[in-house]
Order: C-alpha cells, then structure tokens, then sequence
C-alpha cells in the first residue's frame, strides 16, 4: 500500500457499527483524520438513556474532534472549517448540502453496501436478503446531490449465504468496505482514479423500512416469509400477531420435503400451526410450510420454540394472525 500523504487531510463522516471499521481503518493506516462527523447521541432502550453513537466512541478513543450537528445543511461551515481536502463518509445518516461536497479538493466518498446502482437507499443490506439475493457487496462512489447516485470509484463482490442474517451481512460488507477503502485511497489521492457513472436505468432503491416491512403475511410462500425474517434479524424482527398480541419472529428454517409428509399441511389454513415439537413449530404458508425456531411472544423474551412449547403456548391447530394495532 502507498504510504499516506500526510498533507492530505481527512474529515471522516459515518454514525453505526458498519462505520467503524473505516474509520479504525484510516487511523491504524496512518491517514490524518482532523474530525470526525455523526450523529447526535440519541436515547437507547427502555429506560431512555442517551447514548452516543458508535462512531463518536471510535472516534474519542482516538482523541478526535466530534461533530454532531442534527443538520448537516445548516451546520457544514463547522465541517469546512476544519479545511478537509477529502471528506470520507460511511452510513451517515444525512444527506450532504453541494456546498459542502464541493469544497474538498479530492471531493467527498462514500462506502455504500450494496453493487450500485442496485439498492440506492438507507436499507440496502436487508433488501438484498428479503428479495432472494445471492449476492451483494459494497461500492465506494463519489458523492454528490443524489440519493448515491454519483460516479463509482471501486466494488466488491460478496456471495450472500443461506444462513446469513442482516447481522451477518453487516458485519462482513462493513469488514468488506474498510479493506477496500484503504486499497483505493493511495490512488485516489494520487489522482489516478476513473470513476465509471452509474446506469440509472438499472438502479433500484432501499428505502427506510417500514412497520409493514416487518410484518409476515402468510400468504407469501415460505422462501420469502424465511428471507423476510433473515433480513429483519438482529433488528428490527419481523412479526406477526397470536390472540391480537404481537409475537416475534427471529429465526426460522426451510423444511425438507421428507419432513412435510408428516403434517397435515395441505388441509390447513395459512398461518395455522401444523406441528409443534422439538424440531420446531411448523406454520402453513401460502405455498407449503415454514418452521419458526426463534420466537418472542408478547411481554417476553426471546426463546427457542422449545422453551415456548415447554410453557404450553400455542397448539397445533391455531393460528397466527394479522397485523397487531
């Protein structure tokens, strides 16, 4: 790797987890990081406390000046004044104003999970696994005013596993994105990076997901139902509703075909229990069956669905239900 330009200076700009590997990554490769943009701290959990962000807890281990404007767009004269010649940006959050894109002589980047121009957007990780993909990775891009719509600088390509949750994914395209950060950096502060424009005819978006987002329809057929719970795992979990109380959703499996001529499956009902044992709780769908291993019943914890059946819970022949009010 080319040794950094230490004239060259750095304003780093990112809020989650996915975030910090980029910005550990700058520091321990030598780069001059001289600020550091996020989020404000924000209340966390059931008592409310106020917690700052995983990037700002990076960023004052190493003894940097935090930023945390609740806009950007009326707050970026605090960032240009720390004279950045290459704002770096990974999950921030916002949306940054030209006239602070602008200003960097090397212009701002962004490290964004997905293969641009597919999943533009907040979500990119949980759309690439509620729809089926095989595939995904991370694209760093020029930024501009567009929702990540600027020329892209650099990919990388990542198989998408069956067992894979959105937890899972994060982790390996955050990992993903810091290596592949500091591989294109030597060249593109060198001046010797082509950017190629994205195909806006290709692009599709990953929007803010939504509470219905989360929701199990159990008309769906039982690969999208088990790839809408992956994508929804660690958080938010998707669910559904039992005697008009939300129930959670957290882990399920794809049953063998060998398994389903066990169950009465084709005379029930979608979403009715049709066996519930240590293999798991089997639910019809709108094409076969979906075996729930991981569940959170209204005003408890998560469980295996062993737990839940050792304390009676639901039986084979009820069923789950619609959307909880």
């Amino acid at each position: 790797m080319t040794k950094p330009n230490a004239g060259d200076r750095i304003v780093f700009m990112g809020t989650p987890d996915f975030a910090v590997p980029c910005l550990k990554g700058l520091m321990e490769a030598g780069y001059q990081v001289v600020g550091v943009v996020t989020q404000p701290d924000r209340p966390k959990g059931r008592k409310r406390v106020l917690t700052p962000p995983p990037v700002k807890e990076a960023a004052l281990a190493y003894h940097l000046p935090v930023l945390q404007p609740e806009k950007i767009r009326t707050a970026y004269e605090e960032v240009l004044a720390l004279e950045p010649d290459l704002i770096v940006t990974a999950a921030y959050g916002q949306i940054l104003p030209v006239s602070l894109l602008e200003q960097p002589k090397h212009g701002a980047i962004n490290v964004h999970a997905s293969l641009l121009p597919a999943y533009r957007g907040a979500a990119p990780i949980q759309y690439a696994i509620m729809n089926g993909d095989e595939e995904t990775g991370v694209t760093i891009m020029y930024m501009e005013q567009g929702l990540d719509t600027g020329d892209m600088i650099a990919k990388v390509a990542m198989p998408i596993q069956a067992d894979d949750d959105a937890g899972t994914l994060f982790d390996k395209l955050s990992a993903a994105g810091a290596s592949l950060l500091l591989e294109t950096l030597p060249r593109l502060l060198a001046g010797e990076i082509t950017a190629v424009p994205q195909n806006d005819e290709d692009a599709t978006y990953a929007r803010t997901l939504k509470r219905d987002d989360e929701r199990l329809d159990w008309e769906r057929k039982s690969k999208q139902l088990h790839d809408q719970v992956r994508a929804m795992s660690p958080w938010p979990g998707a669910f559904t509703t039992y005697q008009g109380d939300g129930f959670k959703v957290w882990k399920t499996r794809m049953p063998a075909a060998s398994e389903m001529e066990n169950w009465p499956w084709q005379q029930a009902q979608v979403g009715e229990v049709v066996a519930a044992s240590a293999v798991g709780m089997a639910v019809r769908t709108g094409d076969g069956v979906l075996v729930l291993e991981e569940i959170q019943p209204a005003g408890k914890k998560r469980m295996t669905v062993q737990a839940y059946l050792a304390g009676k819970g639901i039986q084979v022949g009820e069923r789950f239900g619609g959307v909880a009010e």
